[in-house]
Formats: C-alpha cells, sequence, structure tokens
C-alpha cells in the first residue's frame, strides 16, 4: 500500500509527521492551525500505525509520530527510536458506517442477508480494526460473519470501500464521517466505548539526525493545549485532562540520557 503524503508547504525544510489514517482530517486542521500560528512548514505522512512503526524502526526520517493506540509508541521508545515518552492526546471513537440508502446501519443488521461484505481495517496493524475485532467478538458476530470481511490495510482502505460501496456496512473512525467532506453522507453510528478496549492514542517525538527536537515538542504542546483539544473534539475525539508537559530541559535530559 503506498502511503499518502500531503504537504502543506512547499518549503524544503519542514516538521514531517507520520500520523495513522484515522487523524488524517483532524490532523489537516491542526496543522493548517499550528502553521498560521507559527509559521512552521509541516508534511504529513499517513498510513496504518502499525505500517508506519515499521518504517520508523527501518529508518524513515520523521519528526513525530501520532499513533491510533499506545502499544506502538511504546515498541517504538523501547527500540530506542523515540526522544521522551508517549503522550496521550486523545481518545478515539468507533463507527459503523454505511452509504447504503434505505439500509438500517445496526450491529444486528451485519448478519442480514442485505450485507454481503463488511469492511473493517487489518487488526494486526490498524488499533481500529483491532477495536472493530474486539466488538464483534464480544458480540458473538465475529465467526457467523467471518465470510462477510474486507480488510483494509489502514483506515483510508477501509473508508473507499465504503463509500465506493464495494462494502455495504464497514467500522472507521468518528472523526473519518464528521470530516467537513463526509459529514453530510451516509448513516452511521458510534459504537459504544464498553463494547471494546478504549482507543487511547499516543504520540511521540522520534530520534533522527534533523535536528527538529524543539519543533516537534512545541507542535505537541499545541496538540495539548486548549486550541488544539479543542478541534480535536471537534473531530469527536475525546482529550485527555490538562496537565504539564515535559518543559525543554526536561526533553533535553531525555536526550542526553537516552543516548
Amino acid at each position: 500500500m503506498s502511503l499518502v503524503i500531503i504537504s502543506c508547504s512547499p518549503q524544503t525544510e519542514k516538521l514531517t509527521i507520520a500520523t495513522a489514517a484515522n487523524m488524517q482530517f483532524a490532523m489537516n486542521a491542526l496543522v493548517e492551525a499550528y502553521e498560521t500560528e507559527t509559521g512552521t512548514q509541516c508534511e504529513i505522512i499517513l498510513g496504518s500505525s502499525g505500517k508506519l512503526t515499521a518504517q520508523i524502526q527501518e529508518g524513515a526520517p520523521y519528526d513525530l509520530f501520532f499513533s491510533a493506540d499506545t502499544k506502538f509508541p511504546e515498541a517504538l521508545q523501547a527500540s530506542g527510536n523515540t526522544i521522551g515518552e508517549p503522550v496521550i492526546y486523545a481518545q478515539g471513537q468507533l463507527v459503523l458506517w454505511s452509504m447504503k440508502e434505505n439500509l438500517l446501519v445496526s450491529l444486528d443488521q451485519l448478519s442480514s442477508k442485505e450485507v454481503s461484505y463488511i469492511a473493517l481495517a487489518n487488526p494486526k496493524t490498524a488499533p481500529y480494526g483491532l477495536a472493530a475485532e474486539q466488538v464483534l467478538k464480544r458480540l458473538n458476530l465475529y465467526e457467523t460473519n467471518e465470510s462477510k470481511f474486507v480488510f483494509g490495510e489502514s483506515i483510508s482502505q477501509v473508508n473507499q470501500f465504503i463509500i465506493s460501496q464495494a462494502a455495504e456496512m464497514g467500522f472507521t473512525a468518528k472523526s473519518v464521517v464528521l470530516s467537513p467532506n463526509m459529514s453530510s453522507k451516509g448513516n452511521w453510528i458510534t459504537i459504544p466505548d464498553s463494547l471494546h478496549a478504549p482507543i487511547n492514542q499516543a504520540m511521540v517525538i522520534l530520534r533522527n539526525e534533523r535536528s527538529m527536537t524543539d519543533e516537534a515538542q512545541r507542535f505537541m504542546e499545541f496538540v495539548l493545549s486548549e486550541k488544539g483539544k479543542a478541534l480535536l473534539q471537534k473531530f469527536g475525539y475525546k482529550t485527555p485532562p490538562s496537565k504539564p508537559f515535559p518543559t525543554e530541559e526536561r526533553l533535553l535530559c531525555l536526550l542526553v540520557v537516552t543516548a
């Protein structure tokens, strides 16, 4: 699967942000606001959290990683690819979405004859896919509908299946259905959080030779600011309570200790 790269400026030296596909529209809004406020140029690289993690471990020169879970950032920290610890920036919401007119969107409807294909992201590389798998298994809907599943490598590919109606229904991120281009399209329901493990999403500064650590820290601080949290909430994310962010001196100590 090819990655989607979105440049918010043509300038060569940019803050490079590896971003889980569920965050595409929210990250566009965050980057636009941040660039307006600071003048910093950014580049967004989209992919599944697992695929991006593999690229980072192979030396991809990204400055920040916004994952759809905490597991992948923690794995990067354990392998020495980060500066500092992962920080939870949001909790995602899972939805069931359909573009089929006159099709009732419900979990029970997944087993009906009206639904031939159900789209979900690969549970091994995409946390939203794992959450969807947990929901289906908890409700005893997995085995009975397994022949209907079509897997996308990321939420972006799942969205393509749903929008094209290649799948009558699919599990995606609430941030997608609330995005400006999609908010009036199709029908969807929010899946109760009680049916799957919390989708806690973490961000972390990555270790590389690009000398963008300070700028990466400032972007993280912006995401955790009231303005950043308001943008995330607009796209359906729950945001963590405010707490002190590591100072530049603390990050410098972490850099020295982990070098």
